[in-house]
């Protein structure tokens, strides 16, 4: 049987003589609660509904093997960049099949290779022979998500730019401060571009947080306001609504407890991040992501690492570890320099795809409630080992603390899992276990319980 150990930021649960949660009442269904919970925007909720999106790392350093053009001395000719067969609905096509439902699109990496035909600066498409100089990579991409009903986002980091000799944490290395203030306004402008050009985008990746104004970066708040109001913004500045923060590895795993809830914003000055895991009782809604690729730390195609492919069963293991735990998997795909996805990586979203339908696609039985015991009977002896629970977010993440009880044929009620946070969603296996009912027990909340969902299944 799985069960999670206490986490030692926790205090007792709360039980009364029956064992069941002592709940601290709201004040009113239409304020914040006695404890002022957060919750989520509209466009957090619509997101976590998402759960699964394709991150698209694809840039000219793949045309350099070896070179790491981080560096201007390291500059690759834009005349490298020739992805003759560049379909990018073969990209979508791989995001469909993994069953994504939004997609992140590295539009500028550290390189500064613009792919998009950009008039910030003279690095990128515009200045490749190939398509004569009318590539738009970008406007493609786009498009290929709305032809396969995918929400499109942009990956544009501020912290690199090898074109301006700019490195971590996004200032120009030899500090000129004219040199700095032009970069800020080159910033803005390719920004613009990117977020004026092709429609509204779900998310927006800024990759290390940005550098604030009173150190020299670009005062981008009021851009994203006027332009881009209801995107979701990882490690974006902390005024701006709709955040989503980093979980502290690139290997797909969330921590767990894992918290929707932060004491603060995603990063403190624009580059460093404040926690990893949440906190049960921040003032701030900010989710957590968990990006991963899907060749073992490669984010950009190399030659002859099919080897690196994380297998089927791996895959699974991120995906109880991520979406299992009430964040978001962005898994990454990385086309090769004719511009398409390999057919083995290709082959490995179709069945990663596949296994998550097999497991939880097929509809079970299920029940939701308002309170500390939720209850689901079946009309016979059924063997489960899987548990869903999903919180009603909207009204702020209100359980700390709780049980999965299975009623065996002796009427007797054995214990199957038990945990902290839930959230959105949490996942969880146990021993199988052939039981009359099941039901979930709040053993400390801060808030009457809203459950959202409750069900109980077997799956090999």
């Amino acid at each position: 049987m799985l069960t999670v150990g206490t986490a030692s930021f926790f205090a007792p649960p709360l039980l009364s003589a029956e064992g069941v949660a002592e709940v601290l009442p709201l004040q009113s269904e239409k304020s914040p609660t006695a404890v002022s919970l957060a919750i989520p925007t509209a466009e957090q909720l619509a997101w976590h509904d998402m759960e699964l999106g394709m991150f698209i790392h694809f840039d000219i350093p793949i045309y350099t093997p070896g070179l790491k053009p981080r560096f201007s001395k390291d500059l690759p000719d834009p005349n490298l960049y020739q992805p003759r067969q560049l379909d990018t609905d073969q990209w979508l096509e791989a995001a469909k099949a993994m069953g994504a439902k939004y997609a992140v699109f590295v539009a500028k990496h550290s390189s500064g290779f613009l792919q998009w035909q950009s008039d910030a600066y003279p690095y990128g498409v515009k200045q490749s022979s190939w398509r004569n100089g009318k590539g738009d990579v970008v406007g493609d991409f786009v498009a290929s998500c709305h032809k396969y009903g995918i929400k499109p986002g942009f990956y544009a980091s501020l912290m690199e730019n090898a074109f301006f000799d700019v490195v971590r944490p996004g200032l120009v290395k030899n500090g000129d401060e004219k040199a700095q203030a032009r970069y800020v306004r080159t910033a803005e402008q390719m920004l613009t571009e990117l977020w004026t050009r092709y429609g509204e985008l779900v998310e927006i990746w800024f990759d290390g947080g940005i550098l604030p104004p009173g150190r020299g970066g670009p005062d981008l708040a009021p851009l994203l306001e006027q332009l881009q109001p209801k995107a979701m913004l990882f490690q974006g500045p902390s005024s701006r609504p709709n955040l989503i923060r980093w979980l502290g590895n690139e290997r797909g795993i969330a921590p767990y407890p894992c918290w929707s809830t932060a004491r603060g914003g995603t990063a403190e000055d624009g580059d460093t991040e404040k926690s990893f895991g949440g906190q049960p009782d921040g003032k701030y809604w900010i989710p957590g992501e968990c990006d991963v690729p899907v060749r073992n730390h490669d984010w950009l195609w190399k030659p002859n690492r099919e080897d690196r492919l994380y297998s089927l069963d791996q895959l699974m293991e991120m995906y109880y570890s991520s979406v299992g735990r009430g964040c978001n998997m962005l898994l990454n795909a990385n086309p090769d320099p004719d511009g398409l996805i390999p057919e083995a990586d290709f082959h490995r979203y179709v069945e990663f795809g596949k296994e998550i339908k097999r497991r939880f696609g097929n509809q079970q039985p299920s029940t939701a409630g308002t309170g500390s015991v939720v209850s689901l009977a079946f009309d016979k002896p059924t063997p489960i080992n899987h548990v869903i629970i999903m919180e009603e977010i909207a009204h702020g993440q209100r359980v700390r603390a709780y049980k999965v009880e299975g009623r065996l044929a002796s009427g007797d009620w054995k214990m199957l899992c038990d945990g902290f946070s839930i959230g959105h969603k949490r996942i969880q296996r146990f021993d199988p276990t052939t039981v009359e009912a099941v039901r979930f027990v709040a053993t400390q909340s801060v808030a009457e319980p809203k459950i959202r969902q409750f069900c109980a299944f077997h799956t090999a």
